[in-house]
Formats: C-alpha cells, sequence, structure tokens
C-alpha cells in the first residue's frame, strides 16, 4: 500500500514497484485520513507513508496503523530528513525510514527489508539522529505547539486539547523558554526544523 498526497510521484513509484517481481501495490491513498480503513480493507504486508500528507500527518497515521493492523508494517518516505522525524517514527514503531531522494532500488530493497521482519532505516539520517539534540518538549507542549504551528488560536486549541485557555498559553510560554525562542512563531520554527513537530 502506498500513501503519497502528489499525484505524479504517487504513480511514479507504484510504477517503479509493480516492475519488481516480487512486490505488488494493492492500493493507494492521497491522504493520511484514508491509511488506516483502506488498510483495514486491503490487509498490506507493507504500507509505504509519505510523513508529510493533507490530514493526519503520515507519522501518526503510521501509530494508528500500528495498533489497529500490526500485521502490517510501514515504510515511511519522506524528503524531510531531520533527526526529530525519524525520532517520531522510533516512538510510532514504524519499520523502516527512508529518503526520498535514496537510489529508486532502495526503495525496493527497503520493502522486501520490512516485510521480512527487519527495521530499515537511511545511514545518513540515522548518524544524525544519533548526534542530534533530543526533544525538550513534552507530549502536551509539542501538541500544543503543533496546532499552534496550524493556525489555531489559544482558545481553539484550548477547546480541542479540553484546557482552560490560561493553561494553553502556559504550555506555549513554556515552549518559547524551553526552545530558546523569542515568541511563539519562533519556537514553532525551531521545533519544526527539528522535526519535532
Amino acid at each position: 500500500m502506498l500513501a503519497e498526497d502528489m499525484n505524479m510521484v504517487r504513480g511514479a513509484l507504484v510504477a517503479l514497484l509493480n516492475l519488481e517481481p516480487d512486490i505488488e501495490v494493492v492500493g493507494e491513498v492521497a491522504s493520511g485520513d484514508e491509511i488506516v480503513p483502506r488498510a483495514l480493507d486491503w490487509r498490506p504486508d507493507v504500507a509505504i507513508v509519505d510523513i508529510d500528507l493533507p490530514g493526519i500527518d503520515g507519522l501518526t497515521a503510521a501509530g494508528q496503523l500500528n495498533k489497529q493492523l500490526p500485521s502490517c508494517r510501514t515504510l515511511i518516505l519522506t524528503s524531510l530528513g531531520r533527526p526529530g522525524n525519524l525520532r517520531r517514527a522510533v516512538a510510532a514503531q514504524v519499520a523502516g525510514f527512508i529518503l526520498k531522494d535514496a537510489p529508486p532500488d532502495r526503495l525496493a530493497e527497503a520493502v522486501r527489508g520490512v516485510a521480512a521482519g527487519r527495521r530499515v532505516i537511511d545511514p545518513q539520517l540515522a548518524l544524525a539522529a544519533w548526534d542530534s539534540v533530543e526533544n525538550p518538549l513534552t507530549t502536551r507542549e509539542s501538541e500544543v505547539l503543533r496546532l499552534a504551528a496550524g493556525g489555531a488560536e489559544v482558545a481553539e486549541i484550548a477547546a480541542s486539547l479540553y484546557l482552560s485557555a490560561g493553561t494553553v498559553r502556559n504550555y506555549l510560554t513554556t515552549a518559547v523558554t524551553k526552545l530558546n525562542a523569542r515568541n511563539r512563531v519562533d519556537a514553532i520554527r525551531i521545533a519544526s526544523e527539528a522535526g519535532w513537530l
């Protein structure tokens, strides 16, 4: 199964994978919201998921997929080679993480490896993650900052997370302080560039 929002890229990847004698793409989706429902219908062995999808992002969808269909192993495919994304992928229990600029035969090898039960991680990204700073934000601080990055106001964030507006402001202030940022916008930039959102 392949989840990629760009039609041309998705079509090219499907064509590339279907050229392999031992790989069959059973379905494709364009948004994160479609991943779990379609996977439950199609029952793929491997789900190749772009990290940056409309609706639910690829890593969140991968975590949901792992809980609802543990027999399907997830391979994250991304152009965002940030150590924080790799750490989030490991937390979501994905089986593989490779970059879109890898050679085409690397994708087929990664699918085979993941299907065989191995972990497949881009070596350069693994080294970068090893040397990177860990996310100083708590899960709730990251969640509040992620919603703020999406343009939500304090009242909207409070309503969606069942918190008071004051608590949301406190989380935002704490995130700004922990990231040594100038303001909320700077905190969002720092956390996004590190792959923590």
